[in-house]
């Protein structure tokens, strides 16, 4: 039995007898896509299949798309890690943030995690307000002082920078920077409308205040997957939460940072990926329950770690489940996706631990 014929029996297992509705899993190992399958119904009401092309909302496992954005630019001298942000976007500067970098806010220290108070789904929709808002906060300490994960207001700061320096909104930017070079589409931060049918319908029964535990995520925005089940959501860019995506593309974006990318496309040189995925440990305060394992712009691998037992490995998981990832050391470049949330135990753990093992027994 093929890896790809594991991974599909495994995925109907658990839309079956697990408590799924819809999943998806995407795979390269050097380079080369061994797993794509999905399973399961993208919207329980109307009972429509989960297809290769389904669409997923991702939240925070789009975050890495924005990185790579980022590092991309950075590559071509576009612009510099230890740059200050108010050089590209001199509003930014307000209320004492005129020396917070680039570089410090993709590692979230950059003292303004909280979303900013007076506002709306409306103005969520809406980048130059957002953009306006963001830049007039101020930090709740000194900048770079203490790493706190900006959970929403990092897609601002990182997004609203890249479109200063090259004139490009983010979402155009995803498609120039990733999707382009790798020949591929499904991908989106803010969906045209054309893509609409084909995005999964998330299930959220039970929700809890708790299930958010991350308190810069303000009531109003609760619970996530109601309000990613809007229309309006979907065709936004809020960069930080809202990509939506395939399993497949998740997984070849990743494909394209490893040595050797895909079909000869690396996104990144090996030694920017060694940069960006650098573990960042300066002496700094460590807020309550905060990740420790961060490089710039992406969580790293280590001991229990889905992205693998290495800080070589890097990724990005999200609110519900989906997780994106790249393990140099067996060369894996993983997507997943979903669209149940609240199960006790990680679907994205099982399906991660039973790929590592069947790629192990196939010799990788």
């Amino acid at each position: 039995m093929t890896i790809q014929e594991q991974m599909q029996l495994l995925l109907n297992r658990l839309t079956t007898d697990g408590g799924q509705r819809g999943l998806q899993l995407a795979a390269y190992v050097n380079g080369k896509l061994v797993v794509n399958v999905g399973a399961g119904v993208l919207d329980v009401n109307s009972g429509r299949r989960v297809s290769s092309d389904t669409l997923f909302p991702v939240f925070s496992t789009g975050k890495a798309m924005l990185a790579t954005v980022i590092h991309r630019l950075a590559q071509r001298g576009r612009l510099a890690y230890d740059q200050p942000i108010a050089q590209v976007w001199p509003e930014f500067a307000a209320h004492g943030k005129g020396t917070i970098t680039i570089g410090q806010a993709l590692y979230h220290t950059a003292g303004i995690p909280n979303m900013p108070t007076g506002i709306g789904l409306a103005e969520l929709h809406n980048w130059d307000t957002m953009c306006r808002v963001v830049a007039a906060l101020k930090p709740l300490w000194p900048p770079g002082t203490r790493i706190e994960y900006h959970a929403i207001t990092s897609g601002w700061i990182l997004g609203e920078v890249a479109r200063r320096v090259t004139g490009q909104p983010v979402g155009r930017l995803v498609q120039e920077e990733i999707c382009q070079p790798l020949k591929m589409e499904d991908m989106y931060m803010g969906i045209p409308d054309a893509v609409e049918p084909r995005v999964a319908t998330l299930e959220e029964p039970g929700w809890q205040r708790a299930a958010v535990e991350n308190p810069a995520i303000p009531d109003w925005l609760c619970p996530l997957s109601k309000w990613m089940n809007q229309p309006e959501a979907r065709r936004a860019c809020v960069p930080a939460s809202n990509a939506i995506m395939s399993a497949h593309a998740l997984a070849r974006h990743y494909a394209g940072l490893l040595p050797g990318g895909v079909d000869g496309v690396e996104l990144l040189s090996p030694s920017r990926v060694a940069m960006a995925t650098q573990m960042q440990r300066p002496p700094l305060a460590i807020g309550d329950d905060q990740p420790k394992d961060w490089g710039l712009g992406y969580r790293l691998g280590g001991r229990d770690s889905i992205y693998g037992s290495t800080s070589a490995a890097f990724g990005f998981s999200g609110y519900g489940g989906s997780v994106g990832f790249a393990d140099p050391t067996i060369g894996l470049a993983l997507g997943f996706t979903k669209n149940f949330f609240g199960e006790k135990e990680n679907t994205a753990d099982i399906v991660v631990r039973e790929l590592r093992a069947a790629l192990r027994s196939a010799g990788h």
